[in-house]
């Protein structure tokens, strides 16, 4: 056949640049967002930081224990009042618009540019004065530096260093890590061997080890050897961890051949040990939690609010914009894309705390039994609830509770933390995964030390309230709330 056109025509969603950046925006945590921001004021020449002379009125309101409802929308909306002004409002308006601008804080805390900025006066942040603890892998490569090695020993030592994890342990085997580096000629595992003790003894005993027994062992052996019962511990720690976790006195005894008293001395040696020796070291880096929105009691009802901290307070720089406006083929200058990517963000920003604050007071109003009587009282909920409810889409509910949190009289919980999976119970009806661990933990902080209940008698303490569970789930839940097995649980 010869060739030929044809015309077709289709539909197809395509996802506009100011959609994609509302999606990304809305599935960023408070930190994140905050960051994002700053990004944007750091590079867009519209848009700028506002400081305002006076507190936000909203902020005060119901004798200062809660936020009005609308306060969210005049902190976001004002930013919109500047961008309108810019569209061709008169300029009249332009005083009774600024006052009602919100401002943008450049830290979770509200601290505006002056103090960010003042160095050492008396604005600055106490933060930047507190001591960082070097982290575990710093510390041991300063004291590698005082050994006088080639640099292919150097080289292998500073592997073993970087292979180990926050725990101080070295989790791979020797024989991998000979394959992960290139060096000429190839690594032995004698070489590695060498390393790894060299490495054990730059710092605190312990760091280095391969598993539990040898990180214990380790400190045994760097006691001075008259210490009571070190002989003992070093033969439990060696060969029977299991049975000391257990508590199997009579057969540590029996396996070891030593008396009650050798034993008991020996026990407390090894409680005495570090398990984690890395942890004694500062952290590299630190994962802090700022809540989205508070939940507070209001004349007995649940109000939810933004958190005035994480509230965005930027505008349109109203000068630069005018500027802009003014000069001949300001619609074909590139300025023009940055002008307009500063009003999205600052609409984006809008409609992203709106979103958040209406799904947190639908989960408030759904899980309201939680806020007054606690985990036990948590109901089974499912994000397409809350989507069905509020008319959204369910991917746009799970980007508004993913790495989002809410401030409690109870404490600080992530979203997703009232999503309890649902559980069926002897009567027909559903209970939340999250009120059966509630049980659990009461049974079990209720529960004989000398005579534990295990998972099969917890099981039937479920059935005999209504749920029923199998021993299986009753155990995973026991791991979830990191609780010992009855055994380990048993006291002597």
């Amino acid at each position: 056949m010869p060739p030929s056109l044809e015309l077709r025509t289709k539909q197809s969603l395509a996802l506009t640049p100011r959609l994609q950046q509302s999606v990304r925006m809305l599935q960023l945590s408070s930190l994140e967002f905050q960051q994002e921001l700053r990004n944007a004021l750091d590079t867009n020449p519209f848009l700028e930081y506002y400081e305002s002379q006076t507190e936000d009125n909203a902020l005060n309101t119901d004798n200062g224990n809660s936020m009005s409802d609308s306060s969210l929308s005049n902190a976001t909306e004002a930013p919109l009042a500047a961008e309108s002004s810019m569209e061709g409002e008169s300029s009249s308006d332009t005083g009774s618009r600024d006052d009602s601008i919100s401002e943008f804080s450049s830290d979770p805390f509200g601290r505006g540019t002056e103090s960010r900025n003042s160095g050492d006066g008396e604005g600055s942040d106490p933060a930047d004065w507190v001591r960082i603890e070097p982290s575990l892998h710093e510390t041991l490569h300063d004291a590698l530096r005082l050994y006088q090695l080639n640099e292919r020993d150097r080289a292998i030592a500073q592997l073993i260093i970087e292979s180990l994890d926050d725990d101080g342990y070295l989790r791979q085997e020797l024989s991998e890590l000979a394959e992960v580096v290139d060096i000429e000629p190839g690594l032995h595992e004698d070489e590695l061997v060498i390393a790894l003790r060299l490495v054990q003894s730059l710092d605190k005993p312990g760091v280095g080890a391969r598993n539990l027994s040898e990180c214990l062992t380790l400190q045994l052996d760097a006691m001075p050897a008259d210490i009571p019962g070190r002989g003992v511990a070093r033969e439990i720690v060696m060969h029977h961890l299991e049975r000391l976790a257990r508590r199997e006195q009579a057969e540590l005894q029996k396996k070891i051949g030593c008396n009650a008293d050798e034993l008991r001395i020996a026990c407390a040696l090894v409680r005495r040990l570090d398990p984690k020796p890395g942890e004694n070291y500062g952290q590299s880096e630190y994962n802090y939690v700022v809540p989205d929105v508070i939940v507070r009691q209001v004349k007995r009802q649940w109000v939810v609010t933004i958190n005035p901290a994480v509230l965005p307070r930027a505008r349109i720089h109203r000068m630069y914009a005018e500027l802009f406006a003014q000069s001949a083929g300001a619609s074909r200058s590139p300025l023009a894309q940055q002008l307009q990517e500063a009003r999205w963000l600052i609409r984006n920003a809008q409609q992203r705390f709106t979103t958040i604050q209406r799904v947190a007071k639908c989960i408030v109003s759904h899980q309201k039994a939680f806020f007054d009587y606690g985990e036990i009282a948590l109901k089974p909920l499912v994000l397409r609830d809350v989507a069905d409810e509020l008319g959204l889409h369910e991917s746009t509910i799970s980007r508004a509770t993913g790495n989002k949190y809410m401030a409690t009289p109870r404490g600080i919980f992530e979203f997703k933390h009232l999503f309890p999976r649902e559980l069926s119970t002897e009567s027909g009806g559903t209970c939340s995964a999250a009120a059966v661990r509630a049980l659990l933990k009461e049974m079990i902080s209720k529960e004989n030390s000398r005579d534990p209940l295990s998972d099969v008698s917890l099981a039937k303490m479920l059935a005999d309230q209504g749920v029923i569970v199998a021993r299986r789930t009753v155990a995973k839940y026991r791991h979830l709330m990191k609780v010992p097995s009855a055994e380990l649980r048993r006291t002597a």
